[in-house]
């Protein structure tokens, strides 16, 4: 057992390298650097720099080096607990990501909660009151979760909330609590914000769960066993929930490894349409700028939780 436990863990650190090293190379695959970035945005206002300005600046990040000696110095700064300096902000990447790494897990989770909370019972139901009407229902809903990209749900969500019921829905906080420290009334404030974008965010693997739950217990109530408890009399609401819904989990619960992944990196859209708070704005505006410590320790991060989950 220890020879297994060790044997994964070094599995993972391995792949953790190789993420950091795959995202530290694919944001400065584009031409230029953030340099010329930042140049063209000072283009576009009417200022300009100087060639002695500019490769003072390169100087000053590194970025004259060869890219596995700037690699190898910013993956020592990260194994001893430093992100980087992010070019773009001129701040260090935790501060930059600060609360925005843990929002972005709650909002994950909250959707987990949701994904689950709603994927089991409708899929418990579906198999146990197969080619109903509920049934049918249940799968065009589910059919139509996946088809329709979460972004534009939110949008959708959006405009009829604005449209007809006058409600600003995005965000996750309200405007007197948007930049104030954390005290117990933005905790709620927060609270009653967080169950719409989770909700968004959430329907996609949903539809999908509520699939494979259905599949997986149809499989099961065909078995002998089932068959058997039955003929003993036993109740169907415990024949089905003490034995085929416990042994149709396994693959459900096994599913979550790359669904909080998923829900992690699928907030990056929604989270620019909802303007929530999160890391997925950052992320968008680190790669377009090239600021590759910021977009590689957010890159990296989302590396990790997907070695954890797996």
């Amino acid at each position: 057992m220890i020879t297994f436990v060790v044997r994964r863990l070094l599995l993972g650190l391995f792949t953790v390298w190789l993420i950091s090293m795959l995202a530290f190379a694919i944001i400065q695959l584009p031409p230029g650097d953030f340099v010329d970035s930042y140049i063209a945005n000072l283009a576009a206002g009417g200022a300009s720099v100087s060639a002695d300005e500019a490769n003072a600046m390169r100087k000053l990040y590194g970025m004259g080096q060869p890219i596995y000696v700037q690699y190898g110095k910013w993956i020592i700064r990260v194994v001893t607990g430093d992100l980087g300096e992010s070019m773009e902000w001129r701040r260090p990447v935790s501060e930059v990501i600060g609360d925005r790494i843990w929002l972005t897990l709650l909002l994950s989770f909250a959707a987990l909660l949701v994904t689950w909370g709603l994927a089991l019972p409708i899929g418990i139901f579906s198999a146990v009151r197969q080619y109903s009407v509920a049934d049918y229902i249940f799968t065009l809903v589910g059919f139509i979760g996946i088809a329709v990209p979460n972004f534009l749900l939110a949008l959708i969500i959006l405009y009829a909330a604005f449209r007809y019921l006058g409600l600003s829905v995005g965000g996750l906080f309200s405007a007197e609590y948007a930049l104030a420290p954390w005290t117990w009334d933005k905790v709620k404030d927060l609270s009653w914000h967080l169950p719409l974008p989770a909700l968004i965010l959430a329907l996609s693997g949903t539809a999908q769960l509520i699939r494979i739950m259905r599949a997986n217990l149809l499989d099961e109530l065909r078995k002998p066993y089932v068959v058997t408890a039955r003929a003993k009399g036993l109740s169907e609401m415990r024949t089905i929930l003490k034995y085929p819904v416990r042994a149709a989990l396994n693959p459900f619960a096994s599913n979550i490894a790359y669904l909080f992944p998923y829900l992690v990196s699928g907030s990056i859209i929604i989270s620019i349409v909802l303007g929530l708070p999160t890391v997925g704005p950052l992320l968008v505006r680190a790669l377009i700028a090239q600021d590759v410590y910021l977009g590689g320790a957010i890159v990296l991060l989302l590396g990790v939780l997907t070695v954890i989950g797996t």
